[in-house]
């Protein structure tokens, strides 16, 4: 596919829209789970969006977010303010992050690695994830599985239309198969402590599942 990724511009047309679309966590199980099993320590959200996914953390957790779109990191903090939070918010790109390395303990990144093109990019940006986290720090990660059903015959990159008045946004996704992101997972340093479909989905064979979800721990 000659489409390269989605530029931080395209999200920032989006963003204003995406508040109102998708304005709380649909892994608010997880994050709630995430949330007892740390119970404190500073967390970094990559791929922060709007910021719903800070909320299960809120009370408890030192909040760090960023995202290369501007627009996102906007209504971020339009989110925290009318959810009463403290966010330290950044602009940056996932391959290159702007904090000292052991720099948190826990960190996720819901619906983030997917929009990075090609394994060679996708490991940088786990390598940096890799970086920042505390020895023992974990991470939560999601992804879209390309094996769910209504991409069975899709291409392992596509773009999906996301219509902003008159104007269509397309956004580039790579999808991920399991054992393809658990591998990324391992050769950027790695332990997998959880793999598993995300907690709505209640059919016995994950491999088909919308999502993926991986509990990761650094070495």
């Amino acid at each position: 596919m000659n489409k390269p990724e989605s530029t931080p511009q395209d999200f920032d047309a989006i963003a204003p829209a995406w508040y109102n679309f998708r304005h709380y966590t649909i892994f608010k199980a997880e994050l709630d789970a995430l949330a007892q099993r740390w119970k404190t320590g500073k967390l970094l959200n990559l791929g922060c969006g709007h910021g719903a996914d800070f909320l299960p953390f809120k009370n408890a957790f030192e909040l760090y977010g960023m995202d290369y779109s501007e627009g996102m990191l906007e209504q971020a903090k339009r989110f925290a303010q009318k959810h009463a939070f403290s966010v330290s918010t950044t602009q940056a790109d996932l391959r290159a992050l702007p904090y000292a390395s052991e720099s948190f303990e826990q960190a996720i990144a819901v619906a983030t690695y997917h929009h990075i093109k090609g394994h060679a990019e996708q490991l940088k940006a786990l390598a940096e994830l890799h970086r920042v986290l505390k020895p023992d720090g974990e991470a939560f990660i999601t992804a879209w599985n390309r094996l769910q059903p209504r991409f069975w015959f899709k291409s392992k990159e596509i773009l999906l239309p996301f219509n902003v008045g008159p104007q269509t946004i397309e956004r580039y996704y790579y999808l991920f198969t399991f054992g393809e992101l658990e591998k990324l997972a391992h050769k950027s340093g790695f332990g997998i402590l959880r793999s598993a479909p995300e907690s709505r989905y209640h059919f016995p064979v994950k491999m088909f599942s919308r999502n993926i979800c991986l509990l990761i721990k650094k070495h």
